[in-house]
């Protein structure tokens, strides 16, 4: 059991499963009446709709679209949002609202750049199936036909795990592995390495959301092509489509004007107090983008890879991403819809029987992203917001879904997606929310725990005194925490970023010849050996 869980945004998309292959047909042979067979005769049966869906309304969801995000703009206050739709091969709705940093009256337009957090998994994965449709990778390639010095726990994981694979998070690795490295200040190629220390969970039928099991396969295509995979985006998709907003760099997004920053809530107010930077695991989280950019895009992708005339992605190679690789929330109930995950992309049955693709964004520090395409609607929507996540995105984008199949918002979308996200606020660690022991058990003499502690995965770790009290140094650019001490050899020990809200408290637990740090044993690799024990 890990003691501080992580909060997996696999959840999050497992109910946009529910909320909300990518064959591109004419809709409107689609949604006629089963009672006219010869008008359905191109169809497969299970290209057909459940549903109908009659003419104008999707045009009567867009038009409502204005209020929606007024209303939850209102309610959340939340400072921007920007929304696009994309529908018959046009971005027929692209609007902002709000402003791009809270206090300032800079208007959010639909060219502005937001951080686009993990929808960048979906994103990078059209730039992978490029590749794939180029004959440079295969969905199928081992990682370390590609990437040499990649390993992982079990030598016939490391031998066999796939490309696809790690983009469809089955590799075994634990829920986020790696993340905490990032934290700590490890480079790409350090986290990458590390990996390998992790214990797995079995191989192909189990799916755990990891950023950088992503990032690992994103290295490994860019090392096939010969470049560095931010050029590589940008020359293969970006470029193309026209994306002149759109980076996979975080340099670039700080140098953009027309930018919004990430929000945080601090004592009721939004503030822009910090800025995520997500260039270690840029494939997974790392670009940024307007909804003008996004909208060509999901143009792209509702044309099987084809754009203005143009293939800019080999619907083959296209296609093994949009559909279910393994399953990512089994249904709870013999009457329920199960989740499922494609290459970097949530793969979803609607209410009506409609398949639908899309993915979800969130830094704790300060975005909240999501897009939902409906293929067989031939619609697609984009929403982009500069705070921290509380569900609105996804909720505008669940009862867009709603209107577009049945003219009407059918659940309390806003409800769920905050209950859904409020872990993302919630302080971690055994001790939170507890008063100190009245009558604690005496601390040893403070040096008796100073020294070197050692550990494989997160590196050696300091403990000095200073000024009375001890402190923790660790990581590769020198983070320090101060400890208290709580009872007998039991310290705590605050920490904040963006895997740990604020609030969160950590124990520091030593032994004679060993520490254990609460906050990095999710996975059972936080316990330090002190340097010199036998």
């Amino acid at each position: 059991m890990r003691a501080f869980p992580r909060f997996a945004l696999g959840v999050v998309l497992a109910l946009a499963a529910t909320a909300t292959g990518c064959v591109t047909i004419d809709p409107n042979d689609r949604d006629r009446p089963p009672s006219q067979p010869s008008e359905t005769a191109d169809l497969a049966p299970d290209q057909v709709a459940g549903v109908p869906i009659p003419d104008g309304q999707i045009d009567d969801a867009i038009a409502q679209l204005d209020g929606l995000a007024q209303k939850l703009l209102d309610h959340t206050g939340i400072p921007g949002m920007a929304v696009a739709v994309v529908h018959d091969g046009e971005t027929v709705y692209a609007k902002g609202f709000g402003v791009r940093a809270a206090g300032s009256d800079e208007p959010v337009d639909a060219d502005t750049v937001f951080q686009l957090a993990s929808m960048s998994k979906s994103i990078g994965a059209t730039v992978v199936a490029q590749q794939v449709g180029a004959g440079v990778v295969g969905w199928d390639d081992p990682v370390i036909e590609h990437l040499p010095t990649f390993a992982l726990a079990e030598p016939y994981v490391t031998e066999h795990v796939t490309v696809g694979d790690l983009y469809a998070h089955r590799s075994g690795l634990p829920d986020h592995a790696g993340d905490d490295l990032e934290d700590l200040g490890y480079d790409r190629a350090q986290i990458l390495e590390r990996l390998r220390l992790l214990p797995l969970s079995p191989f192909r039928i189990t799916y755990d959301y990891t950023n950088f099991g992503v990032t690992a396969a994103a290295q490994a295509v860019a090392d096939a092509a010969g470049a560095d995979w931010a050029d590589l985006s940008q020359r293969v998709l970006y470029e193309p489509l026209g994306m002149s907003s759109t980076s996979s760099r975080f340099d670039d997004f700080t140098a953009r004007e027309n930018r919004a920053p990430g929000h945080m809530l601090v004592d009721g107010e939004y503030v822009a107090r910090e800025v995520r930077d997500p260039d270690e695991q840029s494939p997974a989280g790392g670009i940024s983008s307007s909804v003008n950019d996004v909208a060509k895009w999901l143009t792209m992708l509702l044309a099987d890879g084809q754009f203005e005339g143009r293939t800019v992605v080999e619907a083959s190679a296209l296609q093994p991403a949009l559909s279910p690789q393994v399953v990512s929330r089994a249904p709870a109930t013999p009457d329920s819809r199960g989740g499922f995950y494609g290459y970097g992309f949530n793969v979803g049955t609607l209410a009506s029987g409609r398949t639908s693709v899309g993915h979800a964004g969130a830094f704790a520090l300060g975005a909240a992203t999501a897009f939902t395409a409906v293929p067989s609607a031939d619609v697609a929507i984009v929403t982009l917001t500069n705070a921290a996540p509380i569900g609105v995105p996804d909720t505008l984008n669940a009862e867009f879904v709603d209107l577009v199949q049945f003219g009407e918002i059918r659940e309390d979308w806003a409800g769920l997606y905050e209950k859904a996200y409020s872990a993302y606020a919630d302080p971690k660690g055994s001790l939170v929310g507890q008063e100190p022991p009245t009558d604690p058990a005496p601390a040893k003499p403070l040096d008796r725990y100073t020294g070197i502690y050692d550990n494989p995965y997160f590196g050696p770790a300091r403990i000095d005194q200073r000024d009375g009290s001890l402190a923790l140094t660790i990581g590769p650019v020198g983070q320090t925490y101060p400890l208290t001490h709580w009872d007998g050899d039991v310290f705590t020990f605050e920490v904040t970023g963006e895997n740990a809200p604020d609030g969160t408290i950590s124990t520091a637990t030593f032994t004679p010849d060993a520490v254990t740090f609460e906050y990095w044993n999710s996975d059972g690799m936080g316990t330090f050996t002190r340097q010199g024990a036998s």
